[in-house]
C-alpha cells in the first residue's frame, strides 16, 4: 500500500534536519557558544515542527477508509512520563527569573520528545532500517568534520578552542553524539541489505571510532564501554540459544516457523558472523590511525591519551575536581528549589549565589558561570526543573531499558535477528545517554538532543508493543486540528526566536564604533531582547557617551537578566554618581 504523504514528509524532515544540526553553524566568533547553538536550534525546532505536523496529517489520511472509530495516538507509560516532565519543566519556566533563558531551554525538550514520537510512529509504519541509516550518516558527518579539522583543515566555521570540535564547535560534543550514535550505525550496518553498505559502514565506524579517540573526552570513553556491557548478557544468552537451536536440530524448525512470520530475519549464521569482524576491525583501525597518525591537535602532554585514560577517575584535581564543586554547590541549588527548580536554563542565573570561593565554575573576569549549563543533564534538571519533573525524564529512561532488555530476552529465545539488534541497540542508547549525561550538557543541547530522541524513538518504534500501552486516544479531526494549531504556535515562537537571534548576532558582528554601528546594535537588542552580551555592550557604548539614561535601560535590562552579574552594577554606579549626560 502506498505511504502516507504526510509520513515520507516527515521522514524526510528528520533526514534533513539530522545532517543540517551536525553542519549548521555561524562565522560570528565573538559568540562563541552561540554561533554553534542557535543555528542548531532552528534546526531543531524546525525539523520537530514539520515532522510533527506532517505526522499528525499523515494519521488522518491513513485513518480514512478505516472504521468510524479511526487511527488512535497511543500512550503508554514511556509516554506518559514525557509528558509530565515537560508539563512540569513548563509551569517552572513560567517563574523563572529570566523567561528569555526557560524559554529557550524548554523548547530544545518540547521538541526533542516531538522527535521521539514522530521516529516512533515512523518506525512502527515500516521505516526504522530508513531512519537508522539516515541517522548513521548523520553521525559519520559530526565524526567526519571532526577529523578534518584535527588533521589540518581551516574555516570560519571552526571553533580554535576545544579543538576537534569541527561544526559542533566542542570536542567533547561531537563525542556526545558519536558515542550515542554508535549503536544506531552498528545496527545500520548489520542490518544492511547489501555487501556495499555492509562495507561504508564499516568505514564509517572507522571514522567514528577515530573520532572519539581524538576527542580526549573521558565521558565519551566511559559512556562507549558501559554501553558496550550493558549489551554483553542478553547477547550472550542469545548466542548460547542459537547454539543451542543448532545442536538440537531445531533450527531448521524455527526458520520455517519465521518465515511463515513477514519481516521476519533468520537466526543468526554467518553473514552476522563476518559482517561483525569487518566492523570490529574497522573500529581497531580507527583507534590506531587515530593515536598514530601525526595530527594538528596541540596537546600538551607527550602521551595525551594515555594521560585521558589514567585520569578518568582523577577527581583531585582538573576538570574532576572541578565537576565535584560544581555538582556539590549545584545540590545546594536543587535542594532549596526542590519542586519547580530555579528555572530551564536559569542555572547560570542562580548558580553565582551558591558559588564557593575560586569556585572553577565561575570566569574572573565577569563574575558569571564560564558554561551557561552545568557539566551534568542530571544536575541540571534537578536544579533547573525540580527533583519531581528529573524523576520523571529518569523513570522514562528506565521504562525504555527493562522495556529493551525483556523484548531482547523475547528474542533470543525466539532467535528473532530483527527484535534482537534493535532490542541491544535501545539499551545501549539508553545507557549512553544516562552516562554522557553524568559527565556534560547533552539533552540540553540541540545537536544531542535530536539525535538521541530520534535514536531512542525508533528502536522503541521496532520493538511494539515496547512499552505496553496504557491509554489510546482517537485522533478525530478536531483533535488532529487542535494538536497542529498547538505546534504551528509553540514551535513556530521557538523557530521565530532563533531565527531573530540570528539576525541580532549578525547586527552585532557587523556593528563598529560609529553612529551606524550604534544603531545595528539597538536594531540588535529589539530583535534579541534577552541577549545580556548586546545589552551590555549597548550600555557601555552609551556610557562613553555620557548617556546615562540609555545607560541605566540597557544596563537596567542586562541585570535583569542576570542578576548576580557585576557589570551591569558598575554601569548603573558609574552614571548613578556622574554629572548630567547629553540626554538629562
Amino acid at each position: 500500500m502506498k505511504a502516507p504523504r504526510g509520513q515520507l514528509l516527515s521522514l524526510g524532515a528528520l533526514a534533513v534536519g539530522a545532517s543540517a544540526v551536525v553542519l549548521a553553524a555561524l562565522p560570528y566568533k565573538v559568540f562563541d557558544l552561540d554561533r554553534y547553538f542557535v543555528p542548531k536550534e532552528l534546526v531543531l525546532h524546525l525539523t520537530a515542527l514539520v515532522a510533527i505536523v506532517a505526522a499528525v496529517i499523515g494519521l488522518g489520511s491513513a485513518s480514512s477508509g478505516q472504521s468510524a472509530r479511526g487511527a488512535t495516538l497511543p500512550l503508554t507509560r514511556t509516554d506518559t512520563l514525557l509528558i509530565g516532565f515537560l508539563v512540569l519543566s513548563g509551569v517552572s519556566a513560567l517563574l523563572a527569573p529570566n523567561h528569555w533563558l526557560a524559554e529557550r531551554a524548554l523548547a530544545i525538550s518540547v521538541s526533542g520528545a516531538g522527535v521521539f514520537w514522530v521516529s516512533q510512529y515512523l518506525a512502527q509504519a515500516g521505516r526504522a532500517r530508513t531512519l537508522m541509516a539516515l541517522l548513521a550518516v548523520a553521525v559519520t558527518a559530526a565524526a567526519t568534520v571532526s577529523l578534518l579539522q584535527a588533521y589540518g583543515v581551516e574555516t570560519e566555521f571552526f571553533s580554535l578552542n576545544r579543538s576537534p570540535g569541527g561544526t559542533l564547535g566542542n570536542r567533547n560534543f561531537v563525542a556526545h553524539v558519536a558515542t550515542i550514535g554508535i549503536p544506531t550505525l552498528l545496527v545500520a550496518t548489520l542490518r544492511a541489505r547489501r555487501t556495499p553498505g555492509v562495507i561504508l559502514g564499516a568505514l564509517a565506524t572507522a571514522v567514528v571510532a577515530a573520532a572519539i579517540v581524538l576527542s580526549r573526552s573521558r565521558g565519551a570513553w566511559v559512556a562507549t564501554a558501559l554501553a558496550a556491557a550493558s549489551v554483553v548478557p542478553t547477547a550472550l544468552r542469545a548466542w548460547r540459544m542459537a547454539r543451542g537451536r543448532g545442536a538440537s536440530g531445531s533450527a531448521s524448525r524455527s526458520r520455517a516457523q519465521q518465515d511463515k512470520q513477514p519481516g521476519a530475519a533468520p537466526a543468526p549464521g554467518g553473514a552476522l558472523v563476518w559482517r561483525s569482524a569487518m566492523i570490529g576491525l574497522a573500529a581497531v583501525g580507527g583507534v590506531c590511525a587515530a593515536i598514530v597518525l601525526p595530527n594538528t591537535l596541540n596537546w600538551r602532554s607527550p602521551s595525551p591519551y594515555l594521560d585521558s585514560v589514567l585520569g578518568v577517575t582523577n577527581y583531585r584535581a582538573g576538570s574532576g575536581h572541578a565537576r565535584i564543586v560544581q555538582y556539590t554547590n549545584t545540590a545546594r541549588l536543587a535542594i532549596t528549589h526542590p519542586v519547580l527548580g530555579v528555572g530551564p536554563g536559569n542555572w547560570a542565573v542562580a548558580y553565582p549565589r551558591v558559588a564557593s570561593h575560586n569556585d572553577p565554575a565561575i570566569d574572573p573576569e565577569d563574575g558569571m558561570t564560564s558554561n551557561p549549563w552545568p557539566s551534568s543533564d542530571w544536575a541540571a534538571f534537578a536544579s533547573e526543573r525540580g527533583v519531581l519533573a528529573t524523576a520523571c525524564l529518569a523513570l522514562a529512561f528506565l521504562g525504555l531499558l527493562v522495556g529493551a532488555w525483556r523484548a531482547g530476552d523475547a528474542a533470543a529465545d525466539d532467535g528473532r535477528l530483527d527484535r534482537l539488534l534493535p532490542a541491544l541497540a535501545l539499551i545501549a542508547t539508553v545507557v549512553a545517554i544516562i552516562v554522557v549525561g553524568a559527565f556534560d550538557a547533552v539533552l540540553l543541547l540541540p545537536t544531542p538532543s535530536l539525535m538521541a530522541w530520534s535514536m531512542l524513538g525508533t528502536f522503541a518504534g521496532t520493538l511494539v508493543p515496547l512499552p505496553e500501552t496504557r491509554v489510546s486516544i482517537p485522533a478525530t479531526p478536531v483533535m488532529r486540528g487542535a494538536l497542529i494549531a498547538v505546534v504551528v504556535v509553540g514551535l513556530g515562537t521557538a523557530v521565530t526566536r532563533s531565527v531573530t537571534q540570528v539576525a541580532a548576532m549578525a547586527l552585532y558582528s557587523s556593528a563598529g564604533a560609529n553612529s551606524s554601528g550604534e544603531h545595528a546594535l539597538e536594531m540588535a537588542a529589539r530583535l534579541d531582547p534577552g541577549s545580556y552580551r548586546i545589552r551590555i555592550r549597548l550600555a557601555q557604548a552609551y556610557a562613553e557617551e555620557r548617556s546615562c539614561n540609555r545607560v541605566r535601560q540597557q544596563a537596567s535590562a542586562a541585570r535583569a537578566l542576570y542578576p548576580s552579574a557585576p557589570e551591569p552594577r558598575r554601569l548603573l554606579v558609574g552614571c548613578g554618581g556622574r554629572a548630567r549626560g547629553r540626554d538629562e
